[in-house]
């Protein structure tokens, strides 16, 4: 009995010294890791959130890149951080919600041991062409792809990435056979904009610059609804292919077991800071559509979004060991 009673004062004074912890949260600095290289998408808005976060949580956030494995690398070494709020990551839809199905050994499964916290932005990925590919819309490209089966080659940032995926649903729905030609990160846009492939799916801030120096042409917006930064540019649907919906999310998570307070904390204060009117602006100028939602909601979007992506990735073919 004494000894019932001492493990359960022991686990009483553990969670009350977690309880105590969670409610002066932060009281250091926190560090937020990326997933993926500087310079690309998830660290632009890694960055947006840290400085945002930072001032609204009174504590420094300092950004820290792990790139490597398709994102993997940083989902194990979140894994691996004490769960007390005080490493976060910054990931994206590959990472979560395809790498499950796409790599045969993982590791670590990013579905079990990372805790969805907050949604950043949506961004949708956008077909770009070469300028001097003689194909001013999608249905000229498919056109032009039919006559010439298996001759077009399309880019993407790495065998099973969303740009890859994007590029079969495409191919798929529109009755193309084009080849892929898989890259190491941004390898894919520089030979694009060189004019050594044909077109690729791109995430908007990735290429927006491009496109606005006339380097690169869209075609058309992977998404439901036409970007704000190209309002110009038809969707899909519009442009005559339905059902390639294929944009690109990122979102803060936290390894399992963080507090729930702490969650809270982190998840209201990011919802904040998309909510505020200046980052909303300058989201939406690079082509990202802001996202809010509890953290439980989050958790719901990220296993509907994996449930999405895999048969998708099975029928692609794409598998890493």
């Amino acid at each position: 009995m004494n000894q019932f009673l001492r493990r359960a004062a022991a686990g009483f004074l553990l969670c009350a010294a977690g309880a105590a912890a969670a409610q002066d949260y932060p009281s250091k600095p926190i560090r937020l890791v990326v997933s993926f290289s500087a310079g690309g998408t998830t660290d632009i808005l890694a960055r947006e959130v840290a400085h945002q976060l930072s001032t609204r949580l009174k504590q420094t956030v300092v950004v820290e890149n792990r790139p490597g494995a398709g994102g993997n690398i940083g989902t194990e070494f979140l894994s691996k951080s004490a769960p007390d709020g005080y490493t976060l990551l910054a990931t994206s839809v590959g990472p979560v919600a395809i790498n499950p199905t796409l790599y045969a050994n993982l590791k670590v499964n990013p579905q079990t041991a990372l805790l969805a916290v907050a949604p950043i932005a949506d961004v949708p990925n956008v077909l770009v062409v070469h300028p001097d590919l003689p194909a001013k819309n999608v249905a000229e490209l498919v056109a032009y792809a039919k006559k010439r089966p298996d001759k077009l080659n399309y880019g993407s940032t790495g065998i099973g990435t969303a740009a890859h995926l994007s590029g079969v649903l495409f191919a798929e729905k529109a009755g193309v056979d084009v080849v892929h030609v898989p890259y190491k990160g941004a390898d894919a846009l520089n030979d694009l904009i060189a004019g050594r492939i044909d077109f690729m799916f791109a995430t908007i801030p990735s290429v927006i610059g491009h496109i606005r120096a006339g380097q690169l042409r869209p075609l058309a917006v992977a998404s439901a609804k036409r970007s704000e930064a190209l309002p110009d540019t038809p969707t899909m649907a519009q442009a005559g292919v339905p059902d390639v919906v294929t944009g690109a999310w990122f979102g803060l998570f936290a390894p399992v077991d963080t507090p729930p307070a702490v969650v809270a904390t982190l998840n209201q204060a990011v919802n904040e800071s998309i909510a505020s009117a200046d980052v909303q602006k300058r989201l939406l100028a690079q082509g990202a559509e802001p996202m809010r939602m509890d953290a439980a909601a989050f958790g719901s979007f990220v296993a509907a979004e994996y449930a999405s992506w895999r048969p998708i990735v099975l029928r692609s073919g794409a598998r890493i060991d």
